[in-house]
Parts: C-alpha cells; sequence; structure tokens
C-alpha cells in the first residue's frame, strides 16, 4: 500500500451513502446446489436475483474459479433475503480498500553485469518464462520500463488475452513482455472512472516496474537517483488486472481481477494493497482467493500496510499470503538546513533547484500542520519573506505549494514523525524528523531574530545503517492468528524509483515509499525463483525467502528502526530477502492444501467456515493431521505456553519437518538457539541427515518454564531463533512463544 492518506474509510462510507440506496455485495454460493434447469452459474445467478426484483444490470462479476459466487448491486433487504436461501453460504458487504527503482536491485545483490553462472539472475534467465500478475490500477504500456525488445516468444502456458477497452488498440497495447491487459472497475461504480487497463493513478505503472521493469538507462526523477533503472525480474511477463482508482479499489473488483488472472496461467500474484485491519479467513474474500490460487501452484504477495509503528496493524496476513514489510536502502535525497547558530539539521528533498548562496531567511512557527495554511481563505501574512516551519508537510497536496509561493513564502520546513519520505516540492522545501524539532524550536526560542538557509545535497548513497525498517509499516503481531509470523518478510519501501505513466513532462519515474512499493521487490524476488526452481511450490517459495533472510548487519548487531531501535519480529517477520541466498536454502518447510486445512480445524474454525474458505467439505474432528495450530509446518515457531502452574507448567512440543533441496547427501545440526525470554529450547534430534535430494525429515522443538525466571505475565511474546545448519546453509527460524493463563 502506498501512503495515500486522503484515502480513508471515512470517505468510503461518504461515496457509498451518495451513489444509490443499493450496494455492492459479494455473494458466496454452494455450486454443488444448482438446479438441473440452469446449465451454466451465470443463469443461476441471474434467475436468483430476479426473484429479489434486483434490476437486470445489477449482477456485476460471476466467480468461478478461486470463488464461487458472484457480486451485484442489491439492497440490504434483498441481501438478507439472499442470506436465508440454503444455496448460498455467505453474503459480504464490498469494502474499499486502499493502496497500501534504479538501486534497489543492486542493493539486493542483483546485478546483472556481475551475475555469476549459477546465480539466480542466470538461473532464471531473470524470469523470461515467468508471468506475473499486478492486481492494481492498471499500466502506461508506452514506458520504456515495458519494451519487448529481446524478448523471445510468450510462455507456452499464458491462456490469457489482452483486452485493455474499447478505446485502446489492443494491438499497440500489448507486447511479448506485457502479454494481458484487462480491467475490472464496475465495484467501484464511479462514473469518472475510465473503462480501460490504462493506468491513470501511477501506482499499477510503479508497482510493475518494480517488479519487472525492463533496464532503463539513465532513468531518474528530477535528476535525483539517477542510473539504470530495472525491475527484479526483468524479463519476466506482464499480466495486468486494473481494479484500483483514484479513490482507491473495490474487493469485489479485485476478486474479478484475481479470478481472471489465475484462469490465464500467471505463476505470481501481486497485490500491493489492502484494508485497514484483517477479517477473518472465512469472511474476506481476497483470503478466500488466494487460497484458491496457491492450491493452483500460485505464489501470491502483498503489501503488510502502512500503519505502523504501532503493534497488531499488519494485514494480509493469510498462512497462505507473503505478506511483506517496507525498510529502507542505502540511498538518501538529503537536504540540510542551516541555522544562523551555525548548526545543521538534516533532512529530505526532492526540490528541484537550489537556495541562493550566502543568504538566510527569517524563520516563523505557525504552530500547526502545515495542510492549515491552504485551508484558509488567504495564507496567513505571516509567511511572506520567511522560512515556514509547520508540522507534517506531508499533508500538503502538491498543488497548494505554489499556493504558499504565491503567498510569499521563501521556504518551507516539515516536522514528520520518524519516516523521512522523499517529496517534491515547488518551493525550497524539506521535511526534518521529529527527534530534530526540539532543536530547531529552541534556536527559535531563544534567538531574537532566528534566520536559516537550506542546502540542497541532492543523491547520497552508501547510507548507513541500512536496510532499516520504516516506521510506517505495519507491525505484528498476527491478530487472527498468533501462531503465523506476521509480516514474513521486509523488503525495500521506502524512497523507490519507478515508473510512472506520462501525465506531464515532468519525469517519466516517481520516487514512492509504502509496503506497495516493498511487496513488489518480493513478487520479483518470487518470479526469479519460480523460473530458477520450476519445481518449487508457493510454501518452498516462500520458506527459502524467510529462512535465508538476514535479521543482523554485517558488523554483527540487529536490525533498526529509522530512530535507530532494535527491531524484533513484529517488524521485520523473519528479516530482510536475500535473493541469492534465496535461491540455495539447503532446506525448506513445504505445506500443501491439507497441511492449511488441518491448521484451520486446529485453530477452531468450524467445518462450514473451513468449507467456505477452502470449498472443500471437511469435518474436523475426523481429520488425522495435527491438533495444535503452533504444528502447522511454517518457517516460524511460534507456541502458546500456558503459566497457571508456573513453574511447574506443562511443556510444550512443536512438531516440524524439513525438505532437503540441496545436492545429495548433507547432515544438518542445530547450530544455534535462542531461548525466548521464560522458557528453555530443546531441539530433538539436535542432528538431521539426508540421503537424497527432496527427502524429508521431522523434529520437534520442546519448550520448558525457566525456574530461574518470574511468572511471564498474560499475553507477553518472548523472541527467540532457531538456526541449522550443515556448514554451507544457514536454514533460520524465528520463535516467539505467547504467554497465556
Amino acid at each position: 500500500m502506498s501512503l495515500f492518506p486522503f484515502l480513508t474509510y471515512a470517505l468510503f462510507f461518504s461515496y457509498w451513502a451518495t451513489v444509490s440506496r443499493s450496494e455492492v455485495f459479494i455473494v458466496r454460493v454452494q455450486n454443488d446446489l444448482k438446479p438441473s434447469q440452469h446449465s451454466i452459474n451465470h443463469d443461476w445467478y441471474a434467475s436468483t436475483l430476479n426473484t429479489l426484483s434486483a434490476t437486470n444490470d445489477s449482477l456485476h462479476y460471476v466467480y468461478n474459479t478461486v470463488f464461487h459466487g458472484f457480486s451485484a448491486d442489491l439492497t440490504t433487504q434483498q441481501a438478507n433475503q439472499l442470506r436465508q436461501r440454503p444455496e448460498i453460504v455467505s453474503v459480504f458487504l464490498d469494502r474499499l480498500l486502499k493502496h497500501h527503482t534504479t538501486r534497489s536491485p543492486a542493493f539486493l545483490g542483483l546485478n546483472i553485469n556481475e551475475a555469476n553462472d549459477r546465480g539466480i539472475l542466470k538461473l532464471s534467465d531473470s524470469g523470461a518464462n515467468v508471468i506475473v500478475g499486478v492486481i492494481d490500477s492498471g499500466i502506461w504500456p508506452e514506458h520504456r520500463s515495458f519494451h519487448d525488445h529481446g524478448l523471445g516468444p510468450i510462455p507456452s502456458h499464458w491462456k490469457g488475452r489482452c483486452l485493455p477497452g474499447d478505446s485502446e488498440n489492443a494491438a499497440t497495447f500489448c507486447n511479448r513482455k506485457l502479454i494481458g491487459a484487462r480491467y475490472f472497475t464496475r465495484g467501484i461504480n464511479n462514473k469518472t472512472e475510465v473503462s480501460s487497463a490504462r493506468d491513470d493513478v501511477g501506482h499499477g505503472t510503479h508497482t510493475a516496474s518494480t517488479m519487472a521493469g525492463r533496464h532503463v538507462g539513465n532513468a531518474s526523477f528530477l535528476g535525483y537517483a539517477k542510473g539504470v533503472a530495472s525491475g527484479i525480474a526483468s524479463k519476466a511477463r506482464l499480466a495486468v488486472y486494473r481494479v484500483c482508482g483514484k479513490i482507491g479499489c473495490a474487493q469485489s473488483d479485485v476478486l474479478a481481477g484475481i479470478e481472471q488472472a489465475v484462469q490465464d496461467g500467471v505463476d505470481v500474484i501481486s497485490m500491493s494493497l489492502g484494508g485497514d485491519f484483517s477479517l477473518p479467513y472465512d469472511k474476506d474474500p481476497i483470503a478466500i482467493a488466494t487460497f484458491a490460487a496457491t492450491e493452483k501452484g500460485i505464489v501470491c504477495s502483498a503489501s503488510g500496510g502502512n500503519a505502523g509503528p504501532d503493534q497488531g496493524t499488519v494485514t494480509n496476513v493469510a498462512p497462505w499470503i507473503t505478506t511483506v514489510g517496507a525498510s529502507t536502502i542505502d540511498r538518501d535525497f538529503r537536504a540540510d538546513l542551516v541555522l544562523g547558530n551555525g548548526r545543521v539539521i538534516t533532512g529530505c528533498s526532492l526540490y528541484h533547484g537550489t537556495w541562493p548562496e550566502k543568504t538566510s531567511a527569517p524563520l516563523v512557527y505557525t504552530g500547526g500542520i502545515c495542510m492549515e495554511l491552504t485551508n484558509k481563505k488567504r495564507i496567513p501574512d505571516l509567511v511572506r519573506g520567511n522560512i515556514v516551519v509547520c508540522n507534517y508537510i506531508s499533508t500538503v497536496f502538491p498543488e497548494d505549494f505554489d499556493k504558499i509561493r504565491n503567498a510569499g513564502a521563501v521556504g518551507m520546513v516539515g516536522i514528520e514523525q520518524n519516516d523521512l519520505l522523499a517529496t517534491p516540492y515547488s518551493i525550497p522545501a524539506l521535511a526534518i524528523r521529529r527527534s530534530a524539532r526540539d532543536e530547531l524550536l529552541r534556536y527559535m526560542n531563544v534567538t531574537k531574530n532566528p534566520r536559516a538557509a537550506m542546502r540542497f545535497r541532492g543523491t547520497v548513497t552508501g547510507v548507513k545503517p541500512a536496510p532499516v525498517v520504516a516506521d510506517f509499516s505495519s507491525r505484528g503481531p498476527n491478530l487472527l492468528s498468533p501462531f503465523v509470523v506476521k509480516p514474513d518478510v521486509i523488503a525495500p519501501g521506502v524512497n523507490i524509483l519507478a515508473a510512472w505513466p506520462q501525465f506531464d513532462d515532468l519525469s517519466d519515474f516517481r520516487i514512492m515509499s509504502g509496503t506497495s512499493m516493498s511487496c513488489p521487490h518480493v513478487s520479483g524476488i518470487a518470479a526469479l525463483l519460480r523460473g530458477a526452481r520450476p519445481s518449487w511450490s508457493p510454501a518452498m517459495i516462500k520458506s527459502a525467502m524467510m529462512t535465508t533472510a538476514y535479521t543482523k548487519y554485517r558488523d554483527g548487531g540487529p536490525l533498526l528502526d529509522e530512530l535507530h531501535r532494535h527491531q524484533v519480529v513484529w517488524g521485520i517477520g523473519a528479516g530482510h530477502v536475500d535473493p541469492e541466498m534465496a535461491l540455495d536454502p539447503g532446506l525448506v518447510y513445504d505445506l500443501k492444501a491439507d497441511d492449511y486445512i488441518n491448521f484451520l480445524c486446529a485453530s477452531n474454525y468450524s467445518d462450514e467456515q473451513v468449507r467456505a474458505i477452502t470449498q472443500k467439505s471437511t469435518t474436523c474432528k475426523r481429520r488425522k493431521g495435527f491438533t495444535q495450530p503452533w504444528d502447522f509446518n511454517y518457517p516460524a515457531i511460534s507456541p502458546v505456553f500456558h503459566v497457571t502452574r508456573w513453574p511447574k507448567s506443562e511443556d510444550v512440543i512443536v512438531r516440524k519437518s524439513v525438505t532437503n533441496v540441496g545436492e545429495g547427501s548433507s547432515t544438518y545440526i542445530v547450530r544455534s538457539v535462542i531461548n525466548p525470554f521464560g522458557v528453555k529450547v530443546r531441539v530433538i534430534p539436535p542432528i538431521l541427515k539426508f540421503s537424497k535430494k527432496g527427502e524429508i525429515q521431522s523434529y520437534v522443538v520442546k519448550f520448558t518454564a525457566d525456574k530461574n525466571v518470574g511468572v511471564p505475565r498474560h499475553g507477553n511474546v518472548a523472541f527467540g531463533q532457531l538456526i541449522w545448519t550443515d556448514g554451507k546453509h544457514k536454514v533460520s527460524s524465528p520463535i516467539t512463544v505467547t504467554y497465556m493463563g
């Protein structure tokens, strides 16, 4: 999700309240109850709607692949009537979701000019035979990031079409790079929406090129981040499904996009969007649809949200989705505020200009939010001739900077929270962190005539420490299930340069931030892994990324956030992705559809709820799988430990199995165990011997109360780590222990 603060649920509700009395509902149907007189589901659904006196055009979409049912315009009364019918499994009110690079591939260790013959770029041919489905706001097909020069034939498993809209020419819209384009925007129901796959927002173009854009020389935004721009999987084929507009993305449209992508034969689905909170899996059409896609062998990745640093804010948390948090790279766009006393406060800016040499200007603090300056009928006279200091310059719309400049301001300084997100300004301006606020205001308060100058330093690389976790990146724990660590991994998502529609002459690249930007990095890595390891399941690909992710800097220190605070699992998941290491993980944790079903049963989902999620009839009490949800074969170890009889609490046993994907025989030993506070961990057996590739071995992790510590508080979580090694590979799993009782 990119950072669009104006897309809120308040806007959503006010919008739906004004269009009509009917609203869009998504209806889940038990298709095996279809009457014999209807040969196809469409006719059955249309007939059902006719019994409700719904209009002929009320039916939006019919879902047959990843979700059984339809979406339609209905009144609340009609929706309630449907809920009474035996063939109707569930009825959901459609909800609006929101949108949650030059240097980032190199930062990830991906450099085509330095690629070795056994590296991920060479073995995958940069994803040339992989198809990535982008569920977003469409694409700008003419952009130079999407040319098809040098690409071979379209992969033979592609079943889709290029249907970009009546106003577009399919023959020129698509090529051997952009092989498919469709649009699904009925759920938004906004008459100003263009019925086309062409991107009029910019978000989809940006994410698509981050994931799979071709190499483009001399790319930059106004001279910033200048270099060769490239997506992660630069030869991967793109299939674009426009489901979002300027107001956001309707869930019914997203569902239609996923449905079409699965039918078309994509290998990876990437979704940089989501809601403000997670719904139970059986009430979340996106979780239901991605389960079906995963079962068909498709890797599904999604942004984790931009509601950090508060805990429990991560979204898109279904265990079959790879959920991505955001981090920085070692590049910044620095600007200095030089105070009259000689002190320098460093901030961030994309101002395309310079400050007059040997000049300074008075500083004035408004005390309020920057946006308030432009909300008034006239901008206050206090800005004239001054550098205006205010809070949250990110709240000011681009066109409003011109108003502030025309009112006579000579510059602006915005005090942000902890993130410094690069922003273009039409007036000399920069953003500083909240941590610098006190120094600036102290200087202004004690100085009779406080003045300052600005210095714009442009692009700075080699910034340390990097990566750090973005402040905005949503944090765990996973509120739906503490047994599944979320986010899974973090990836670059701050100040990412990527393609942009040519709305104007400013630039055909833009710099953006958000977990929307980190998600396509991981989707691109998944495409490379699918290309290099075509036999791997989606769970194996996720496992490879998680168990090889790093949690420390090269100097051995733990990963930090933007305030240099030590980050635990809730911020980084398994760690920061490392694509070259993920190519050869040694061991992986695999999962099949039955494992997910067992997990749902062990998590106390009812038979009806499991069927709603998986489209499979099941009786949980009769299943022979595991009964404790922490025995789910995820690449993280996350039990619940009851403390009612501490320290004589009953031991907790976690069962895991790993598959050898290395070459030949190997012997793995427990290299290290970091005990979570309150328990001691024992791994049985401590040695795993494999005689061949593909062999599966099992082990258990035993948690025993540490008698030397006091009783942990109810609800507290402690963190640890387990690492297996054969001398070549390191297979790492985070440990979280949730104390209850």
